[in-house]
């Protein structure tokens, strides 16, 4: 997505005069960004592949702006310098524009500063337009015990822009009994790992289903109920959804929609994989939280282990250990009306019989007693990095 740039200056001034004064202020928020800013025109304002910004290079351009704005379908992103009464020229635009509703942000500072707000916003404007062309395949319904994980694909349609697409399990099961064999290049790995043979052959067949249902519906993303799962074949979806996270096919167990749409946001906006969890004990005291599951993104953790799965005792389940370090846990909720996001510190990997296979003790910053007095469901999301700024400016906007 370019970041184009529509200039905007009064009649009084002498633009040629002016444009050399800017030349260094421009220069440098380039070389921060590391691209070129382009000049454009007011047709490419609504054109999905252009971040623009409005560069107000002077006072008394205001009264351009009013015979421009109503062609703009987009939020109004005011860059500003400090030469030529530019910031007060935008400071009047945007009041103007608050007064009719629209969105609007001045982008003034220094260069550097200048150049991370572009690329977080132009990062967020991105998502948005990703989010309408997604399409999330929910193979089985919510598994029954995730009564408060129920959403209305409208909504999700109306809000996010994100398609979700029902298919039924015995499409799924008709998939994996067809016997593919999909090529990824961990397979090699994972066969090495002296794990038993039977289930490790087993998991990767249900593997190729997935695959095979992602493939025909063209879908970004999937939730399973992959519980169903144990009853026919004696293995369970942990590696297959651990082996389409790794490249890149957003997958969550359980038939969770919520869990999903979240972990698509979240692994969008940071390009980071994304881990799955159940919160398993917390401390208050500490304001730390145990979380677990028995699958995880395999590009996630610095190395990973294959085991059974936790409750059944069946089929690969992953350990990963994943690094110590900055980390985000989010979730939005089913109606999109309501989100929680922290930022915080992976503490320590553990190692407990009595839990899920990859288990992590996190640190966070916001009030761990949103667990106890406002959580929304059980399942949350997990990313290295602290990106929960971000997140917050996504919804902002």
């Amino acid at each position: 997505m370019k970041i184009g740039l529509y200039h905007l200056i009064s009649d009084v001034h002498k633009e040629e005069y002016v444009n050399s004064t800017l030349q260094g202020f421009l220069a440098d928020i380039e070389e921060k960004l590391g691209e070129k800013l382009e000049n454009i025109n007011l047709s490419d304002f609504n054109q999905k592949d252009c971040f623009p910004l409005i560069f107000i290079k002077s006072g008394g351009a205001e009264e351009k702006f009013t015979q421009i704005f109503k062609q703009i379908n987009r939020p109004h992103l005011l860059l500003s310098s400090g030469l030529h009464n530019s910031l007060a020229a935008s400071l009047e635009i945007a009041s103007f524009l608050k007064q009719k509703g629209k969105r609007v942000e001045i982008i003034h500072g220094s260069s550097e500063y200048i150049a991370t707000r572009i690329k977080e916003l132009r990062k967020i404007f991105q998502v948005k337009n990703r989010l309408v062309s997604s399409k999330l395949g929910v193979i089985g319904k919510p598994s029954d015990w995730l009564i408060a994980s129920e959403v209305d694909y409208k909504k999700v349609k109306d809000t996010l822009g994100i398609s979700l697409i029902d298919v039924e399990m015995d499409e799924l099961f008709k998939e994996i009994d067809q016997g593919y064999n999909f090529v990824h290049p961990k397979l090699k790995d994972i066969r090495e790992k002296g794990f038993n043979k039977k289930s490790i052959d087993g998991a990767l067949k249900i593997y190729n289903g997935f695959k095979a249902i992602v493939n025909k519906y063209k879908l970004d993303g999937i939730t399973v109920r992959c519980f169903d799962l144990l009853e026919i074949y004696k293995n369970t979806g942990c590696l297959g959804i651990s082996l389409l996270n790794d490249e890149g096919i957003v997958a969550g167990c359980e038939g969770d929609i919520s869990a999903l749409i979240s972990m698509v946001i979240l692994h969008y906006l940071t390009d980071e994989p994304v881990f799955m969890a159940n919160p398993s004990s917390i401390d208050l005291d500490k304001n730390e939280i145990i979380l677990a599951h028995c699958t995880l993104p395999l590009n996630m953790p610095d190395e990973f282990y294959l085991k059974t799965h936790f409750e059944s005792g069946l089929g690969v389940g992953i350990k990963g250990i994943i690094e110590e370090g900055e980390a985000t846990i989010f979730k939005l909720s089913g109606d999109g009306k309501n989100y929680f996001v922290s930022g915080g510190e992976i503490i320590e990997n553990l190692n407990k019989e009595c839990l899920c296979r990859t288990q992590i003790r996190l640190k966070i910053n916001e009030d761990v007693k949103y667990f106890l007095q406002n959580s929304i469901g059980n399942h949350h999301l997990i990313c290295k990095g602290d990106y929960s700024y971000l997140v917050k400016e996504f919804f902002k906007w």
